[in-house]
């Protein structure tokens, strides 16, 4: 029996079928990525008052041919979920797709000029959803936000106390680093990089012998220890990330394969199994007949 054809399937599976097809194509992922650089080379022409005073109109243009072309590509996007709206909103660049885009015909936001920049310039992140190591790394940092927010409280912490130790210890001999809480935070982060740190040792041991072991430790503590455990934070991500890329990756292959295509499988699975249970039916009932015409024949050819 010929396959379905898409006059037989419904309305919502072929423009959703038809949507991923184009949505899928390399000239699509294409002119989307060189419609985003447009974007961004225009934001930085914007940036020229010279070219603004000459070119304002052309630049409009420009600008709404992009914002037009944006919107062709959501629609075609949210298209292709026809079938199944629900996992539109299940995809985070989805969501960041249409919060970028529906951002730009808000009135209170297209009369702001500023916020309006910011968020044309968010377009430009829209570039790593075609390519796929930014992508991760875009992921991992979301990812690592929870252990860097807890490293960054612990590294105030430890900066807040090595500031106080070196305000008791240093306030009256180097007021210009030490003065206040504030000067000796200030001079203890730039150390956290290792700026100046001969320097600081240096006017540390005109004072005391012992700031050697002040130096020694906080830099330890803060260039070796924690910034450590931070680069394990995001390594950690990062692979988290990678794993959550294969993961979707293969979700969204077994979907494309079997959305659409499962129900015409099913119906074909049924007249398949109704077919040989009615040619199983015809050789069961022919089965008698031929048992009888194997004992006819056998008494015809015995002994007289």
């Amino acid at each position: 029996m010929p396959a379905p054809t898409d006059r037989t399937l419904p309305a919502r599976e072929v423009l959703a079928e038809r949507c991923r097809a184009i949505t899928a194509a390399r000239w699509f992922a294409v002119t989307v990525f060189s419609l985003i650089l447009a974007n961004a080379a225009l934001l930085g022409v914007e940036t020229y008052a010279g070219l603004v005073a000459d070119w304002h109109r052309w630049l409009r243009i420009a600008e709404h041919v992009c914002v037009a072309g944006f919107t062709i590509e959501i629609l075609l996007r949210a298209a292709a979920y026809a079938d199944r709206p629900r996992d539109l909103f299940r995809d985070p660049w989805n969501l960041f797709d249409l919060a970028v885009l529906l951002s730009a015909f808000l009135p209170v936001i297209r009369e702001n000029g500023t916020v309006l920049r910011l968020l044309r310039l968010a377009r430009i992140l829209r570039a790593a959803r075609f390519l796929p190591q930014l992508r991760v790394v875009m992921v991992a940092v979301g990812r690592s936000l929870p252990g860097t927010v807890s490293f960054l409280l612990v590294g105030a912490l430890l900066l807040y106390l090595y500031a106080m130790v070196g305000w008791v210890f240093f306030a009256d001999h180097d007021p210009e680093h030490f003065g206040s809480i504030g000067r000796a935070v200030l001079t203890l982060f730039l150390l956290m990089t290792l700026d100046g740190l001969g320097d600081a040792v240096r006017a540390g041991l005109e004072i005391s012998r012992w700031s050697f072991v002040y130096y020694a430790s906080y830099v330890l503590l803060a260039s070796f220890v924690l910034v450590n455990v931070l680069i394990g934070v995001v390594i950690t991500s990062l692979e988290e990330a990678r794993d959550m890329e294969k993961e979707h990756d293969a979700d969204s292959g077994v979907a494309a394969s079997c959305g659409p295509a499962a129900p015409v499988d099913q119906e074909l699975l049924r007249e398949r199994i109704a077919t040989a249970r009615r040619a199983l039916g015809d050789l069961e009932r022919a089965l008698p007949s031929q048992r009888e015409a194997e004992q006819a024949a056998s008494t015809s050819h015995g002994p007289p």
